[in-house]
C-alpha cells in the first residue's frame, strides 16, 4: 500500500495560492497555473517508484507470559539499504494493553533494523495479536510505503506464578518452623513421634504413666507437627472478583496468592485442591500431594474462567462440605460488596466452621481508602467520601461477624496477600488448628 505522506499534502496545498495568483493575473494562460501540482504528483510518483521495494518485520512472542507483567517483544526489520528509518505498530488484542497504542520507530543500517513494542499483560487467556504493520518513506520522504503483516503465533497468558520463584524458598526459610522443612521440632505438633525419656521443661501432661512405671523412670510422649492435612483453595470467580486492582483482576491476584501458599503447603507435605466457583462450582481438582504436583495445579488454575454472574456461597460451599470426608482447611478467596451476598456467605460459612477451618481471604480496597483520605475539594467529594466509609464499615461488620463464627480472616494489600496467607497458613498449622 502507497499513500502521500502529510509533507505532499502540504507541499500541494502551498502551491494552491500561487496558482490561484497566477490565473488570476494572466487568464488567457491558466493553465500554467497547474504547473505546480503536476510538479508535486510527478515528484510523488516519482518517490513512489524509487522507495518501493522488499521489506519484511517479524516479531517474537514468547512461549507463555505470566498476567499483570510487562513484556518487551522483538520486532525485527529489514528494507532496502537506502531506508534509514521505518515504523511498526502491533494489532490490539483484548489481553493486551499496548504502550504507546503499539506504535515504534525503529533506527536501520543498511535496511536492517530491530525495536521492541512494550505490552501488558492484562487478563488469563490466549493472546492472539493478528496484524504487524511496517512503514517506511521514500527517498525524497514524500510517500509512504505500508506492508500489512499476518502474526500466526499466539501469546498463553498463564497465572502468575513469579512470586513462587521469587519467594517461595526465602518464605520457608523464613516463616516454616523447625520441624516442617529440616527437622522435627521436639515436643510441638499433635501427631506421635517417639517415647523419650522426660526432662525438665517438657509439658507434664506428656508424661505416659504407664510405661513410666513399667520402666521404673519418667517417659513422655514426643509429638511432631501432623503431615498430610487437607488444604482446600476456593477460588470464587464471580462478577467482583474480576474488578481490577492495580490493572490485574482480583481473581489473578487470588491466583497468584493461592499458588504460592500451595507450593508451601506441598512443600511441607500437605495434600491441596483448587475449587472455583460463581453460582455454582466450576472448576475441582481433587487433592494432590508432592512438590511435583505443582505443576499440574498451575496448569488447572490456568483453565479459571472470567465471571459476570453473581456469587452462589450456599451451593458452593454446601457441595464442598459434603464433598469433603476428613477436617480440612477450606481457604476461602471472595469480595464482600453488599448485604445480601454478605449475608449469605455468613450463612454458608456458619454450617462449613462446624467441621472444618475456614480462612477467609480479601483484598484491601485501596480505592475506597483513598477516596476517605483524600481531601475534599468539592461537595461532590464529600459524597463520595460518606459512601465509601459505609462501604468500608459494612465491609468490616461482615469480616467481625465471621470471626465471630470462629472463622479466621486474611486482610491484605494485593502485594502482599501471598505473604500474609502464607504466614496465617503455618501460624494455624503452629497452633494445630488444622
Amino acid at each position: 500500500m502507497i499513500y502521500p505522506a502529510r509533507v505532499a499534502a502540504l507541499a500541494a496545498a502551498a502551491g494552491a495560492p500561487v496558482a490561484l495568483i497566477v490565473a488570476l493575473a494572466f487568464p488567457a494562460r491558466w493553465y500554467a497555473a497547474l504547473a505546480w501540482p503536476a510538479a508535486v504528483s510527478l515528484l510523488v510518483l516519482v518517490d513512489a517508484w524509487r522507495g518501493a521495494g522488499r521489506a519484511t518485520a517479524a516479531i517474537a512472542l514468547p512461549d507463555s507470559a505470566p498476567v499483570g507483567a510487562t513484556l518487551d517483544l522483538a520486532v525485527s526489520v529489514r528494507t532496502d539499504p537506502r531506508v534509514r528509518t521505518a515504523e511498526v505498530a502491533l494489532a490490539t488484542d483484548p489481553l493486551l494493553a499496548l504502550a504507546d497504542d503499539g506504535r515504534r520507530r525503529v533506527p536501520l543500517v543498511e535496511g536492517v533494523g530491530a525495536a521492541a513494542v512494550t505490552v501488558t499483560t492484562r487478563r488469563r487467556g490466549t493472546a492472539r495479536p493478528a496484524t504487524l504493520w511496517l512503514r517506511w518513506r521514500g527517498p525524497l520522504g514524500l510517500t509512504w510505503h505500508q506492508r500489512t503483516l499476518p502474526i500466526g503465533a499466539a501469546l498463553p497468558i498463564l497465572p502468575d506464578i513469579r512470586p513462587v520463584r521469587q519467594r517461595g524458598a526465602e518464605l520457608l526459610r523464613r516463616l516454616a518452623f523447625e520441624g516442617l522443612v529440616a527437622q522435627h521440632e521436639r515436643g510441638d505438633g499433635s501427631e506421635f513421634e517417639a517415647l523419650v525419656e522426660f526432662r525438665p521443661g517438657m509439658d507434664r501432661r506428656a508424661i505416659d504413666w504407664k510405661q513410666s512405671a513399667r520402666h521404673t523412670r519418667l517417659y513422655a510422649k514426643d509429638y511432631r507437627p501432623e503431615r498430610n492435612s487437607q488444604i482446600v483453595f476456593a477460588l470464587d470467580t464471580a462478577r467482583q472478583m474480576s474488578e481490577p486492582v492495580d490493572d490485574v483482576p482480583r481473581i489473578d491476584r487470588a491466583v497468584t496468592a493461592a499458588l504460592l501458599a500451595a507450593w508451601v503447603a506441598l512443600k511441607l507435605g500437605d495434600r491441596v485442591a483448587l475449587e472455583a466457583f460463581d453460582d455454582r462450582p466450576r472448576l475441582s481438582t481433587g487433592f494432590v500431594g508432592g512438590a511435583r504436583a505443582f505443576a499440574t495445579l498451575q496448569h488447572r488454575a490456568a483453565a479459571i474462567d472470567y465471571s459476570a454472574t453473581e456469587s452462589n456461597y450456599t451451593f458452593a460451599l454446601s457441595d464442598l462440605h459434603g464433598r469433603l470426608t476428613r477436617r480440612s482447611t477450606v481457604v476461602l478467596f471472595t469480595e464482600v460488596t453488599d448485604q445480601v451476598a454478605a449475608d449469605a456467605l455468613v450463612r454458608a460459612a456458619a454450617r462449613l466452621v462446624q467441621r472444618h477451618l475456614l480462612l477467609l481471604v480479601v483484598l484491601r480496597d485501596a480505592e475506597l481508602e483513598e477516596i476517605i483520605a483524600r481531601a475534599p475539594a468539592r461537595p461532590v467529594d464529600i459524597t463520595r467520601a460518606v459512601t465509601a466509609a459505609a462501604l468500608l464499615r459494612d465491609r468490616l461488620l461482615v469480616l467481625t461477624r465471621l470471626r465471630h463464627l470462629g472463622a479466621h480472616v486474611v486482610e491484605a494489600a494485593h502485594h502482599e496477600v501471598g505473604e500474609r496467607l502464607v504466614a496465617a497458613y503455618l501460624d494455624l498449622k503452629r497452633r494445630h488448628l488444622q
